[in-house]
C-alpha cells in the first residue's frame, strides 16, 4: 500500500490541476467549442461522401458553417441530419 507521503503528494498535485484547468466559458463559447467538435466527426465521417476534394483540412470555429453547408450540398440524410445539428449550435 502506498505510505502516507506519496498519498498526500498525489492529493496536493491533484488539487493543483483541478484548480489550473477550470476555465469559465459562456454559453456562446461552449455551444462553438461543442460545434467545432461535431464538425470535426462530421468532416472525418463523411470524408469520402463530402470533402474527398479537400484533403487534410484543419477544422476551426471559421470554417464550420462551410462544413455544415457541404454536408447539407454533397450529404444523405445522416449527413443532412448531422448539419442540422452543427446549424443549431451556432443559431442562438
Amino acid at each position: 500500500m502506498a505510505s502516507e507521503s506519496i498519498h498526500s503528494y498525489l492529493s496536493r498535485i491533484g488539487r493543483k490541476g483541478g484548480r489550473k484547468s477550470r476555465r469559465a466559458l459562456s454559453q456562446q463559447q461552449a455551444r462553438l467549442m461543442v460545434a467545432v467538435r461535431l464538425a470535426k466527426r462530421a468532416y472525418r465521417d463523411f470524408r469520402v461522401h463530402c470533402f474527398w476534394s479537400y484533403g487534410d483540412l484543419t477544422i476551426t470555429s471559421a470554417n464550420v458553417a462551410w462544413v455544415a453547408e457541404q454536408l447539407r450540398r454533397n450529404g444523405n440524410r445522416a449527413a443532412w441530419q448531422k448539419a442540422s445539428r452543427i446549424q443549431s449550435l451556432l443559431c442562438p
